[in-house]
C-alpha cells in the first residue's frame, strides 16, 4: 500500500499563489508517476499535472494550467509539489494527489481544498 498525504490548500484571492505538497509513504518502491488531479463542484475529476519519478522527471500539464502551475519532486523526501501561480476562480476545487505504482496500481490522497476568490 501507498499512503499519500496532501497539504497546502486554502483560500486565496485571484492572482495569488499556493503551493501544495504530497508526501508518499509505505510501499513507495516502483512508483512510476506522481501527480495532481482536481475536482470542482459538480464536475468530474481531471488531471492537473504529473511527473515521472525516474530520470529527469518528465512532466505534463493540462492546457488550463500550463504556464501558471509547476509540478516538481523531491525523491529523497518522497514528496511532490505543485506550485500554483496566477490563480483563477476556476482553479477552485479539491486537489488530489495521485501515485501510480508498477504502471497499473493507482493510489489517492484524501484531497486538499483550494478556493480562489474573485
Amino acid at each position: 500500500q501507498v499512503q499519500l498525504v496532501e497539504s497546502g490548500g486554502g483560500l486565496v484571492q485571484a492572482g495569488g499563489s499556493l503551493r501544495l505538497s504530497c508526501a508518499a509513504s509505505g510501499s513507495i518502491f516502483s512508483i512510476n508517476t506522481m501527480g495532481w488531479y482536481r475536482q470542482a463542484p459538480g464536475k468530474q475529476r481531471e488531471l492537473v499535472a504529473r511527473i515521472t519519478t525516474g530520470g529527469s522527471g518528465i512532466t505534463n500539464y493540462s492546457n488550463s494550467v500550463k504556464g501558471r502551475f509547476t509540478i516538481s519532486r523531491d525523491n529523497a523526501k518522497n514528496t511532490v509539489y505543485l506550485q500554483m501561480n496566477s490563480l483563477k476562480p476556476e482553479d477552485t476545487g479539491v486537489y488530489y494527489c495521485n501515485a501510480v505504482r508498477a504502471y497499473v496500481m493507482d493510489y489517492w490522497g484524501k484531497g486538499t481544498l483550494v478556493t480562489v476568490s474573485s
